[in-house]
């Protein structure tokens, strides 16, 4: 099936995004210069690349500050699905893909990832302490250019991959949403309770 290396590429970094979208344009922009990968001419570009590395770095220090990265991933619920959307329709157009497919696989995986993100960040920002913060952060960073860069390499294994981690991952983020809307009110309830004047 011919269609199935670039749809298998589209689809990991499409995924990835949805974790760190600056990180995987860098990725892929950089594995083009190298002549590692055909990528699209625009991510090889000097001034773009460095526009990427500095957003890679603002989101690499806001995502670990408790509370200001969920306040990040709202912002970026927007961005990240839009911005792989944009990824998956630039690497369609170097393939036979259609710019269509590119830009819904990418940003439906994508989307299912960053939810998956932002839910299981809200569950962790209930703990008051910062270090699982931090770990969480670095793991999603070491996902997305790990699986980003397995795509480019195994893109036929990871259309497969990419596949089965949005459904976990929209999963996912179902469970853990439901979860902080039940602490969250629990905590109005309780909050409520106490602001109540003793009789």
């Amino acid at each position: 099936m011919a269609l199935v290396p670039e749809l298998g590429s589209i689809a990991g970094s499409g995924w990835a995004a949805g974790l760190n979208l600056w990180a995987v344009g860098l990725v892929i922009g950089i594995a083009g210069r190298l002549d590692m990968y055909d990528a699209p001419a625009v991510l090889e570009r000097t001034e773009v690349l460095a526009v990427l590395a500095v957003l890679y770095v603002v989101e690499f220090v806001v995502d670990k500050v408790p509370l200001l990265d969920s306040a990040w991933d709202t912002i970026s619920t927007i961005i990240r699905p839009v911005g792989a959307a944009l990824l998956g329709i630039a690497i369609a157009g170097e393939s036979d893909v259609s710019s269509i497919t590119g830009g819904l696989t990418a940003g439906g995986l994508a989307l299912s990832s960053h939810a998956a993100k932002a839910t299981t960040r809200a569950a962790i920002n209930m703990s008051p302490e910062p270090l699982s913060n931090i770990v969480a952060s670095v793991l999603e960073d070491v996902g997305a250019i790990g699986f980003v860069a397995f795509a480019l390499a195994y893109p036929r294994v990871a259309l497969g991959i990419a596949i089965i981690l949005g459904l976990l991952a929209a999963t996912l983020a179902f469970i853990l949403w439901r979860f902080v809307r039940r602490v969250r009110a629990k905590l109005r309830e309780r909050k409520e309770r106490r602001a109540q004047p003793a009789v």
